[in-house]
């Protein structure tokens, strides 16, 4: 799987998530298997307003190559100065967001509200090509509504303009997070386009990456909200692909070792304050599945500080350490 110039070391990406993404997420997921991170979305007008939670969104030190970040906005010449911006502070890739449904978003006529207006799709992905040297992506829903899909027109589009991947995600906007996601539009765009595809959407085990892979014939998947607390999801579905064989889920022991590592990264990203507040939605996710976790995930939203986070995780760990307990995919974790 190449993007521009780069290779990566397999066909798995994280998507962009906002919230969640942050450099901690990113280069945990890629310490576990992944071979590309994409940032969480930063709208165009407040990157060039310099907000402090927006500087630290383009926050990408140490960040492990190739750095790819989210733009989203509905102004062509706006988004390409974001674009040049992101650049310059260490982009290596630009990937623009024209496939998030919250209506704070559409409402503004960004991200997947843009798909209605194909006119404006073209002129946003020339500007954004054009103001920078380095690849340019594009991330799309199949359309606005079931009966507005024209994923492939805005394919067409994209190539022609110069983008050099394109990531699907199998809902329309209509559709938000329901529902379940369908991989017909991909195969069709990816049989008609010859720029790399990339699937997203409901992708929640490695053999459901398999066979989507096998069913659209897409270059890579991108995978979201099944990797919320499950970052070895990756070495998992790479392990899959390459042998056929499953790979055991993780024993207690290391995800606590990989939680209390990703709640130390995340305090010192975001500080005492905002870190411990973030952490709270992560060791939610890491704990589920886990026996006694709900009593578990209530009580810790209550702590305020990070040592009595840590602490209370410990404890928590603590009391399944000998049971050889592992973690046990179920249908909720699926995204």
């Amino acid at each position: 799987m190449h993007v521009g110039p780069y290779q990566l070391k397999n066909n798995l990406i994280v998507a962009p998530m906002a919230g969640v993404t942050d450099r901690p997420f990113r280069q945990l997921c890629k310490t576990m298997g992944a071979g590309m991170a994409v940032s969480e979305m930063v709208a165009s007008n407040s990157l060039l307003g310099g907000s402090e939670k927006t500087r630290r969104r383009a926050n990408h030190d140490g960040e492990v190559e190739p750095v790819a970040v989210q733009i989203a906005g509905a102004d062509p010449q706006m988004l390409a100065e974001a674009a040049q911006y992101n650049v310059d502070q260490g982009a290596q890739i630009i990937d623009i967001n024209m496939g998030c449904p919250a209506k704070k978003v559409c409402n503004v006529m960004a991200g997947s509200a843009l798909l209605k207006d194909e006119g404006l799709v073209g002129r946003i992905l020339g500007a954004v090509v054009g103001a920078t040297e380095v690849p340019v992506t594009l991330k799309i829903r199949t359309g606005w509504d079931r009966e507005n899909k024209n994923a492939l027109r805005v394919a067409r589009i994209a190539e022609d303009a110069g983008i050099q991947a394109l990531a699907i995600h199998g809902r329309t906007r209509a559709c938000g997070f329901s529902g379940v996601a369908e991989y017909d539009t991909m195969a069709a765009v990816k049989a008609e386009v010859g720029i790399p595809v990339i699937a997203n959407g409901d992708l929640s085990t490695p053999e459901k990456v398999r066979q989507v892979l096998d069913y659209t014939k897409a270059d890579a998947v991108m995978i979201g909200r099944a990797a919320q607390g499950r970052p070895w999801m990756f070495r998992e579905i790479e392990h899959y692909l390459e042998t056929g064989e499953q790979l055991p889920p993780p024993e207690v022991e290391e995800i606590h070792r990989v939680l209390v590592a990703h709640l130390h990264a995340l305090y010192e990203f975001y500080g005492e304050y905002t870190g411990v507040r973030v952490a709270r939605k992560h060791i939610s996710w890491y704990t589920k599945g886990l026996a006694g976790s709900a009593a578990f995930r209530h009580a810790i939203n209550q702590l305020e500080t990070s040592t009595e986070q840590l602490a209370a995780a410990d404890a928590f760990f603590a009391q399944l350490a000998g049971r050889g307990q592992r973690l046990t995919y179920v249908e909720e974790f699926a995204a």
